[in-house]
């Protein structure tokens, strides 16, 4: 990898050396420049090479030609979206993504003191929505797919309002904006997001699963709807570690840039943000059924089992 020489010195180049077999994936904005070289050898030790848009959602990818996948895998998955298989499946993804979100904001009224007492409500109301989700019976995802966002969406809210409430007060926020933000804190929630989208993507296709055809999201036009499903209980991933920047007062106002309707985080505020969400994803490890994991390792581990499952073993 080469890093740009110093104006004033246009004849020193400085290389830095990495090993391929410590990289799962290369997450590059546009204007940058790689060697066909880098992306072949990137390709042969399986390593993921993803373009972003400048708010971090992906606009494409180099995969390897040998994605590990099966026909069985892919016709199970299509028919476990139109049954009961199915629903159990969007019904546990949502549980944990809420059962996520009430620890979470469980671990920040423990050093709050002076908003514990409303902390806790949103945390019981959104064990409230988990619980109803749990309670659903159907015979298929369409059926109760209104009732189902429905609720989602009503923890969701709950949750963010919980975040506002916690975050330094010069960067509270209300509630969640998308493309564009309106916010800092959503600014870097959101390319972060678009960073998970990449990886999650790319855990389910090494699984040998289709990212375009999911049980609760729409089937449209080249969308990813697979992906969106079981991204629901990673999201945490992108949460706690954008809220951990803020909280540690890591994140100035420099790293963003106003446009239009919003703003957006420019050049000094992504390195920061990739270099921190890569270390969470990728160094810092977990506890996950009885071994010791990575988070991303855990994901990708989560995406086999699901594969498996559909296919009885």
């Amino acid at each position: 990898m080469r890093t740009r020489p110093d104006k004033n010195d246009r004849t020193k180049i400085k290389k830095n050396h990495l090993a391929a077999h410590k990289i799962t994936s290369f997450v590059v904005s546009k204007g940058v420049a790689l060697s066909t070289d880098a992306i072949a050898l990137a390709l042969k030790h399986n390593i993921d090479i993803v373009i972003v848009e400048n708010d971090g959602h992906p606009m494409g990818r180099f995969w390897h030609s040998k994605l590990g996948s099966t026909t069985k895998i892919r016709k199970r998955q299509l028919e476990a979206s139109t049954g009961s298989q199915g629903l159990e499946w969007v019904k546990n993804w949502l549980c944990r993504k809420l059962e996520n979100q009430e620890e979470y904001l469980a671990d920040l009224r423990k050093h709050r003191p002076h908003i514990a007492l409303g902390l806790k409500e949103f945390e019981t109301r959104i064990r409230e929505q988990r619980e109803k989700i749990a309670g659903l019976i159907g015979d298929n995802v369409e059926a109760l797919a209104e009732s189902i966002r429905g609720l989602e969406g009503t923890a969701g809210r709950l949750y963010f309002e919980g975040l506002s409430k916690s975050i330094p007060a010069e960067y509270s926020f209300r509630g969640r904006s998308f493309r564009p933000a309106v916010d800092p804190f959503n600014a870097m929630l959101n390319y972060c997001y678009g960073i998970l989208y990449s990886r999650t993507e790319r855990a389910l296709m090494l699984a040998g699963l289709d990212p375009y055809l999911g049980f609760l999201h729409r089937d449209d036009y080249n969308m990813r709807s697979m992906v969106f499903d079981f991204i629901e209980p990673y999201r945490i991933h992108a949460e706690r570690c954008v809220f951990g920047l803020f909280s540690k007062k890591q994140v100035n106002r420099t790293y963003f840039t106003e446009i239009t309707n919003g703003i957006s985080l420019n050049a000094n505020g992504k390195p920061v943000l990739v270099d921190a969400f890569t270390k969470y994803l990728d160094v810092d490890k977990i506890r996950h059924g009885n071994r010791n994991l990575t988070r991303y390792n855990s994901m990708q581990m989560d995406a086999h089992r699901f594969a498996n499952e559909l296919i009885g073993k």
